[in-house]
């Protein structure tokens, strides 16, 4: 038996897959009516570990790693570097673009949706600029007299009391 002082940080790990000699006591433990806690207790495994194996059990009636269902990653990692090192060389690209540039270098045959979809799932998200005016220096010399002679506006004195109502000032 455990004592009850054990450390969190030692019971809880992730990422590990339990081995076959770790899933049958559990469902050994779940066919000798132990309760879900008992058997995560007994077995320093954590309580939402104990209840998939059994509810793979129940529904599979094995406990054995399944194949993975989803469709293997069309682009490796190898393209992935690539890509992410010819959009940071040039935002400009299209995707189709790129998509025929890893073609050339890659030999990787892509649509260009799925070039964005692997951009997207980079943080590179294709969204046009913010429009700017052109301030030219000759503009800027004319605005700043003008900035400077009403510095002291204020919205409550220019803008009918219906649009800016004084209590939010």
């Amino acid at each position: 038996m455990q004592t009850a002082s054990t450390n969190i940080g030692e019971r809880m790990g992730r990422s590990q897959e339990l081995s076959d000699s770790k899933r049958g006591p559990v469902i050994g433990g779940h066919l000798g009516n132990k309760s879900i806690r008992d058997i995560s207790w007994l077995l320093n495994i954590s309580r939402s570990t104990v209840s998939g194996i059994i509810t793979k059990w129940k529904q599979l009636g094995t406990t054995a790693t399944q194949p993975p269902s989803d469709r293997p990653r069309h682009m490796t990692g190898r393209g992935q570097r690539m890509l992410k090192r010819t959009v940071c060389r040039s935002h400009q690209l299209s995707a189709e673009s790129i998509a025929k540039d890893l073609q050339t270098w890659c030999g990787l045959q892509m649509s260009p949706t799925t070039v964005r979809r692997e951009l997207h799932g980079m943080g590179f998200h294709g969204r046009a600029a913010a429009s700017k005016p052109s301030i030219t220096k000759c503009n800027a010399k004319r605005r700043m007299p003008w900035c400077k002679a009403r510095h002291h506006w204020t919205l409550e004195r220019y803008l009918p009391d219906c649009i800016v109502p004084s209590a939010m000032f």
